[in-house]
C-alpha cells in the first residue's frame, strides 16, 4: 500500500489523486518503455490515482545520437502505438494521463506531451523551449500553451526546460489552468553537487506559488549514454510547498497527492488587497520589455 496521501481539502468534489511516475526509460526500446509505463500507471490507478504524469520522451529515451535515430523512434499523434496503448489503459481504468513522446508530423519532429483520457486523445503540447542538442532534432513548439478542459479540471502541460521561463507558468495560469503537468528529463546544472536538490524543483515551487496553480512534475532517473538524470519528481501545491517529494534522485518510484483543483482558483486572493494575477502591471511591463533598437544597429 502507498504511504498516506497528503490532501489539501478532504471531502470536496474537486479532489483528484495525482500520481507522478518516476521511471527509467531505455533509449530506443519503445516496446519495453511502453510496457513499463503501463505497469507503473496501472499501479497508480490501483492506488486511486485519476491523473497520472510520466516523464519526457518516456516512450523512446532521450539521448539521441542522430536525427535519423530520433525520427525512427517518433510516432504520429494520436495514431501511434504508444498513444493507442495509453488510450486503452485510460479507457479501461477511467484515468487521465500526461506523458512525453517524440512526435512525427511529416518530416518534422517535436518533443511533445500528450493528454489522454477515458475517451481517448484530448490534446498535445509541443515543447516551446528546446534544450541543448534537442535543437538538432526537434522543431520549436508551435501550439503555444493550451489548457485542456476536462471533467476533473483544467489541465495544462509543458516540458522540462519550459520550467525555466516564468512566462510558461503565467500563460497557463492566465488561460485558466488548475494544474500544470510537467513531463521532464532534468539534468544536473552547473554548480549542482551530485545528489543535491534540483534547481528545477525550486522553479516548480516558485511557479506554483506565484501563479496559484498546482504543478506535478514527473522526472526520469538513471544514466543514458553518459548523461545523468536528476530524478526528484515533485507534486507542488498552489501555495508553493511540496505535497509529495521531491522523490529519490536514483530510484524508480511513484509519488501521490490528493489535490483540490478548485482551491487553486478560489485561493488566488492572498489577502484583501493582493492577487498575483490581478496585480500584474501590464502597462509597465509592455514598455520595459518592448524590443529596443541596439545602438549602432542598422
Amino acid at each position: 500500500m502507498p504511504d498516506p496521501i497528503p490532501s489539501e481539502v478532504a471531502g470536496t468534489n474537486d479532489v483528484v489523486r495525482v500520481a507522478c511516475l518516476q521511471m527509467r526509460p531505455v533509449i530506443n526500446e519503445v516496446k519495453r518503455n511502453i510496457a513499463c509505463s503501463l505497469e507503473m500507471a496501472t499501479t497508480a490507478a490501483d492506488a486511486g490515482a485519476t491523473l497520472i504524469v510520466l516523464p519526457e520522451l518516456c516512450s523512446s529515451g532521450y539521448v539521441f545520437e542522430s536525427r535519423r535515430e530520433a525520427f525512427a523512434a517518433a510516432e504520429e499523434v494520436p495514431s501511434g502505438r504508444t498513444i493507442s496503448a495509453w488510450e486503452e489503459l485510460c479507457r479501461d481504468r477511467s484515468v487521465y494521463l500526461v506523458a512525453g513522446i517524440p512526435e512525427r508530423v511529416g518530416d518534422r519532429l517535436y518533443n511533445s506531451s500528450v493528454l489522454v483520457g477515458p475517451s481517448g486523445h484530448i490534446g498535445t503540447f509541443r515543447k516551446v523551449h528546446l534544450w541543448n542538442r534537442e535543437n538538432l532534432y526537434f522543431e520549436p513548439g508551435d501550439l503555444g500553451f493550451p489548457v485542456f478542459h476536462t471533467p476533473i479540471g483544467r489541465i495544462a502541460t509543458f516540458i522540462c526546460y519550459d520550467c525555466w521561463f516564468p512566462e510558461s507558468y503565467r500563460a497557463c495560469a492566465l488561460a485558466g489552468a488548475d494544474i500544470i503537468c510537467v513531463p521532464t528529463n532534468w539534468v544536473p546544472i552547473p554548480g549542482q553537487a551530485q545528489g543535491s536538490p534540483a534547481m528545477a524543483t525550486v522553479l516548480c515551487q516558485a511557479g506554483a506559488h506565484t501563479n496559484s496553480v498546482y504543478v506535478a512534475a514527473a522526472d526520469r532517473v538513471g544514466t543514458e549514454r553518459g548523461q545523468l538524470f536528476n530524478g526528484q519528481s515533485v507534486i507542488v501545491s498552489y501555495t508553493g510547498w511540496p505535497m509529495a517529494g521531491p522523490a529519490s534522485p536514483d530510484d524508480e518510484e511513484i509519488l501521490y497527492a490528493d489535490v483540490d483543483l478548485s482551491a487553486a482558483r478560489t485561493a488566488r486572493a492572498w489577502n484583501d488587497f493582493n492577487d498575483p494575477l490581478r496585480d500584474r502591471r501590464d502597462d509597465v511591463y509592455r514598455e520595459a520589455l518592448a524590443p529596443r533598437a541596439t545602438p549602432g544597429a542598422r
